[in-house]
């Protein structure tokens, strides 16, 4: 999606973290997010540590950088600006939508930009975490160098909205957290119907919600932050949640095995997105249907 040129976006939304550090970590915990967990391809887990809540880690400093992010027109132009622009714009789209579904709505804690590895609220994380929500410190992290993973390893086609997807699906599991899902399901169960599938297709389903009301959600000034999506732009974002079905992610190891999905199909993906972006928020309960319907 672009954005329009003269739109507000707060850089306040948004922290920076150097390469320098990392902070304090935390206990072990199963972190939900948008992950390539090395389970579904039987690869090796070390580098998934800080998803899966194992590793602490020391209490160094870790250096802050300022984002200068003004407008839409720097968010087209660059791909931490259009972190701070998507931000900006769900903070606004679930201060009103968030009400509708009974929730009292809190901004996430924090949104951090990271490069290669960062302390969190559930351990430690480095870039082969891949995007997620920290349920203890509400906060997202991510390192933006997964969308250049997400093209040439996923084989997803790129694209702005694809990247913003992943931020409005990390975003979804926020609105999770507010409504107690994060702290109600079994995290441990697996499988095409199973609560960790369920929750992973309903923050799909979110941030297909916020695509559609995207072009309609103004600035603190009136000014609508994003021109109209296209069908080349939606394209791009079924093309990455696609590339990060459980199915062609372990298809890619030669074997599928749906008894362990945590995050369900491509095709499942997909639709909950589309279900999200023609009917809103208010038709992503993933939990009320049955498993046959996901």
């Amino acid at each position: 999606m672009t954005f329009n040129r003269g739109s507000k976006i707060d850089s306040g939304k948004v922290s920076k973290r150097g390469r320098n550090a990392a902070i304090g970590g935390g206990s072990a915990v199963v972190v939900v997010g948008l992950v390539l967990l090395s389970q579904l391809v039987g690869v090796d887990l070390s580098g998934f540590a800080g998803l899966l809540g194992g590793g602490g880690g020391g209490q160094s400093s870790q250096s802050e950088e300022a984002l200068d992010c003004q407008t839409g027109e720097d968010a087209n132009e660059n791909v931490e600006c259009l972190m701070v622009g998507a931000a900006t714009s769900l903070d606004v789209y679930w201060a009103e939508e968030a009400p509708k579904l009974g929730l009292s709505y809190r901004s996430p804690t924090d949104f951090v930009l990271f490069p290669q590895s960062t302390g969190t609220g559930c351990g430690q994380a480095s870039s082969a975490t891949g995007p997620f929500y920290c349920p203890l410190d509400e906060t997202i992290y991510l390192d933006t160098s997964f969308f250049d993973e997400l093209r040439s390893r996923f084989g997803a086609s790129g694209g702005t909205l694809s990247e913003m997807y992943v931020v409005a699906h990390e975003w979804g599991h926020h609105i999770q957290q507010l409504s107690g899902v994060l702290g109600s399901i079994d995290h441990s169960d697996t499988g095409p119907d199973s609560d960790s599938v369920r929750t992973e297709l309903q923050a799909d389903c979110f941030a297909g919600a916020w695509v559609g009301a995207a072009s309609t959600i103004e600035d603190e000034n009136g000014v609508v932050f994003l021109e109209p999506v296209s069908q080349a732009q939606i394209a791009d974002a079924l093309s990455a949640a696609s590339a990060i079905g459980d199915d062609r992610i372990q298809a890619q190891s030669g074997s599928v095995n749906p008894e362990s999905w945590t995050h369900g199909s491509s095709e499942s993906r997909q639709r909950w997105f589309e279900t999200g972006l023609a009917s809103g928020a208010g038709a992503c309960d993933t939990f009320a249907v049955a498993g046959s319907e996901l």
